[in-house]
């Protein structure tokens, strides 16, 4: 237990002197942990920044305001429409980049009104493991890391928050509507919309906690977690494909792999 409230006590002491922050808060634990040290260092000059746009759905927006309400920090909600972004909306390899620097630019003009010194977000470590274009946007708009500069891996995250008391702690990773695109493919409010309608009917159907439904030319790639995939019952698939059609889908597959992160950069066509 001791080397784990050392861990919070450097993430904590990395806010020592860095004035007014914003934490762009994103509803996952990562960001979730960096609120919470930040409002501990910092009290109310620790403020969460919170992005409503077209590619959040409903449900991550509001679980934002619970972790905020749980952590006692005060919150901003940052609208504005990414697919008026003509760059983002083609849906290249750099989507995520011009996605985050969208983000980036709205956070530094949002510094101005606020006098903010810093701004932080959650990525850490492991998050260099992976083809991450955002995390070049941020630095590019001199957001700062305190989970990478201090080197915590995800399993340090989770292990942290759980013993801090963060309900967030084992909650699934998840990523934005957007991502369930594969590139190449145009972005779309429609696609945005059916994909969350989907994910919603899923869940509430199967209980599935990690789950992605990828829009591939309107068929419905249904991935779950490995474990999960025998809550797929045959029944519950077919009244699933019904209700999926009915949003606009024309058919499901099941990926029998199972859930997997940056899958979705391997489809291409």
């Amino acid at each position: 237990m001791g080397n784990k409230m050392t861990l919070i006590s450097k993430l904590t002491s990395w806010f020592h002197n860095k004035g007014k922050v914003f934490v762009a808060l994103s509803g996952g634990v990562d960001s979730a942990l960096v609120a919470y040290a930040a409002f501990q260092k910092l009290n109310n000059s620790a403020i969460a920044v919170t992005a409503n746009y077209q590619s959040i759905s409903t449900n991550e927006l509001n679980h934002t305001k619970q972790i905020c309400s749980e952590i006692g920090i005060n919150q901003i909600i940052l609208a504005y429409d990414e697919l008026q972004n003509t760059n983002f909306v083609r849906n290249d390899k750099n989507r995520c980049y011009y996605c985050k620097s969208e983000l980036g630019e709205n956070l530094q003009e949002l510094v101005k009104l606020h006098d903010v010194n810093t701004i932080v977000d959650g990525t850490n470590i492991d998050d260099y493991g992976d083809y991450r274009p955002g995390i070049k946007a941020m630095r590019d708009n001199h957001i700062r890391s305190p989970l990478a500069e201090l080197r915590f891996t995800k399993p340090m995250i989770r292990k942290t928050a759980k013993l801090i008391g963060l309900s967030i702690h084992d909650k699934p990773s998840n990523s934005c509507l957007s991502s369930r695109i594969p590139w190449t493919h145009k972005i779309t409010k429609e696609k945005l919309v059916r994909i969350e309608l989907s994910e919603t009917i899923i869940k509430h159907e199967t209980n599935v906690q990690q789950l992605r439904v990828r829009d591939i030319d309107g068929i419905a790639k249904i991935e779950v977690g490995k474990n999960e995939l025998k809550l797929l019952t045959k029944n519950k698939l077919k009244s699933i494909k019904s209700k999926l059609c009915l949003i606009g889908f024309s058919s499901i597959i099941i990926d029998p792999e199972g859930y997997k992160t940056g899958k979705i950069n391997l489809i291409t066509n």
